[in-house]
């Protein structure tokens, strides 16, 4: 008897989830219980939404006066800038270290936003003159070739007369590269003997 109770029993007691599981009820308007709801309440204020907080009515506030955000600081003038901070003037060296890695990426960069004006030699007569473009200036004239490192950065960065600014597509350090292969294309156009290796120079029988 013992036995028969004990089978009943728990077959009644694996039975009644099931049948209680398959009652609906009533539809009920309220909220499920949820025993940790956080997840589902997120009180929050979404971009452009009201908020009679603040006496514009606006939830987006401007930030504090002389918030920076984080890497973005950009104190290094004479990188970010091309300007010497002790005194104000371009800086006469490009900041960036000349290596051969450098020079073929400046070469790459310099031949897809430079050269349709300036040619691939620099001399000015870059394609775009077929299309009725003011002819710039030759980047081997006595005068460009005195321009300190940082002005040819300024003017990459800001642009100058016809020729607009490239700071919005070219990022610094690829700016710097520029800079760093146009000294190479001014100094094959106005190179001196004594500026090939001696080991070259005996191959030229000089």
């Amino acid at each position: 008897m013992n036995r028969v109770f004990r089978v009943l029993l728990t077959l009644g007691l694996g039975v009644a989830p099931l049948v209680s599981g398959c009652y609906q009820g009533k539809p009920s308007d309220k909220p499920p219980i949820h025993i940790n709801p956080n997840m589902d309440n997120q009180p929050k204020l979404k971009s452009q939404s009201a908020n009679d907080f603040f006496a514009d009515g606006a939830s987006m506030r401007p930030p504090v006066a002389g918030t920076v955000a984080r890497g973005k600081l950009r104190e290094d003038d004479a990188y970010w800038r091309g300007i010497d901070p002790a005194t104000g003037t371009p800086v006469a060296k490009s900041p960036v270290k000349i290596t051969e890695a450098g020079l073929k990426r400046g070469q790459e960069r310099y031949n897809i936003y430079c050269a349709v004006c300036h040619s691939r030699v620099g001399d000015g007569q870059g394609i775009m003159l077929k299309k009725g473009y003011v002819p710039p200036p030759t980047f081997h004239s006595d005068l460009i070739r005195s321009y300190p490192d940082g002005q040819i950065f300024g003017v990459i960065s800001n642009g100058i007369r016809n020729m607009p600014a490239y700071a919005p597509q070219i990022p610094v350090e690829d700016r710097w590269l520029i800079v760093n292969y146009l000294r190479a294309l001014q100094r094959s156009q106005n190179a001196l003997a004594a500026d090939i290796p001696s080991d070259e120079r005996m191959k030229l029988g000089r």
